[in-house]
């Protein structure tokens, strides 16, 4: 058996901010669990212009007592391959476990455009897939603790991302601020 997930939430950024963000997103108050992000291989179409990377990701898991047994090192491994087209202003991730694939394989797609509705925001769809290969009548188990940390593990993403959104928006309001406050430092009072 296998349990799915989709949800779609909204961003009220800007497409290239919100994509500018996605790379930036790892370290955040809300994902202490992952532990290093490193791209693999990045390159950019020279005919279509779209962005291609490959990330490796390593988090740190977390097991129920029950799982203990099946699995002796919780961290995962986790590819992240995407691309980003600047033309049509869309950006698709999918990202999978490399490990413990037997036990639990996760495998998520992630599709960020322009809100229809509103052109300065951003749309995210997300959709996962969670599948366990494990007899014994584990598999059912092994899915919903795995769908249900997938539901978890979403809410703190968002956050992530908003949390990155706010500082990238803060920064930009000091920078635009920093010329006008240089030029009064520098202005003589008399």
């Amino acid at each position: 058996m296998v349990k799915f997930y989709q949800h779609t939430s909204s961003f009220e950024h800007a497409w290239d901010n919100v994509t500018y963000a996605f790379w930036l997103r790892y370290p955040n108050p809300f994902a202490s669990h992952v532990v290093g992000c490193d791209v693999v291989d990045r390159q950019v179409d020279p005919v279509t212009g779209v962005l291609r990377t490959t990330r490796l990701i390593l988090k740190q898991g977390v097991l129920p007592r029950w799982g203990r047994g099946l699995i002796k090192n919780p961290d995962a491994y986790i590819i992240e391959e995407s691309e980003v087209d600047p033309r049509t202003q869309t950006m698709v991730t999918r990202t999978k476990n490399l490990n413990h694939v037997r036990v639990m394989q996760v495998e998520e797609t992630q599709t960020f455009t322009v809100h229809p509705e509103n052109p300065k925001w951003t749309q995210v769809k997300t959709e996962a897939r969670i599948i366990s290969e494990l007899k014994w009548g584990l598999t059912g188990r092994v899915e919903a603790f795995g769908i249900n940390k997938f539901m978890d593990n979403s809410v703190k993403a968002r956050k992530g991302m908003a949390h990155i959104l706010e500082r990238l928006r803060q920064n930009a309001a000091l920078a635009a601020s920093a010329p006008a406050t240089a030029a009064a430092a520098a202005t003589p009072d008399c």
